[in-house]
């Protein structure tokens, strides 16, 4: 079975990739994690969503494409160069906000909220600030992670740090943890009603 022969891929997606291999930004979700994000987004209506690490707004794109019209998106990343691509490919989507930011600062701040989804993808929400970044899953909501197999731009000793925060997410007693041997890795957490 060839998984990308069925895709639907965003509109802004060739475009945004284009733009992302000429500035050699290596990291952004692949496509079967972005098809996985347009997918679960669409289980959200009238959804809350939020990302943590927009890099040049490949998932975005995605995560939009899933979205229904009443949902909104929440991006942030800590690159203005790399938000300023994400801006100039989405920003006419009025359901998205970019915001350049830090990523610990910005959890933090967003205390006492809650989102129906959120996709980990930087260090903040996912290696930092996790327990902040758990408390703002809405019930039934996900929280999803990629990149916990290896992969070519780990830091040299970075299996260690995916090993503790795997660790951490199976002992999660309010979630229920899917990890999954696909694509780059990713886990599914989906918070207990």
């Amino acid at each position: 079975m060839n998984n990308e022969a069925t895709i639907r891929y965003p509109a802004k997606y060739f475009d945004l990739l284009k733009v992302s291999k000429s500035m050699n930004f290596n990291m952004a979700s692949d496509v079967l994690t972005g098809n996985l994000l347009q997918t679960l987004a669409a289980t959200k209506p009238k959804g809350r969503f939020l990302e943590i690490g927009t890099g040049t707004g490949l998932s975005a794109a995605w995560i939009l494409n899933g979205m229904d019209s009443q949902s909104t998106l929440l991006s942030v990343d800590n690159n203005p160069e790399f938000v300023s691509v994400a801006k100039k490919f989405l920003s006419s989507d009025t359901r998205l906000t970019l915001q350049f930011a830090d990523g610990i600062e910005l959890i933090k701040s967003l205390a006492g909220q809650t989102f129906d989804f959120i996709f980990a993808d930087s260090w903040p929400g996912k290696y930092n600030t996790l327990e902040e970044t758990l408390r703002l899953v809405a019930p039934g909501g996900f929280y999803i992670l990629d990149d916990m197999l290896p992969q070519p731009n780990w830091p040299e000793g970075h299996q260690q740090s995916v090993d503790e925060l795997l660790g951490k997410l199976e002992g999660l007693k309010d979630f229920h943890v899917c990890k999954m041997n696909w694509s780059t890795g990713l886990v599914l957490c989906t918070r207990k009603t």
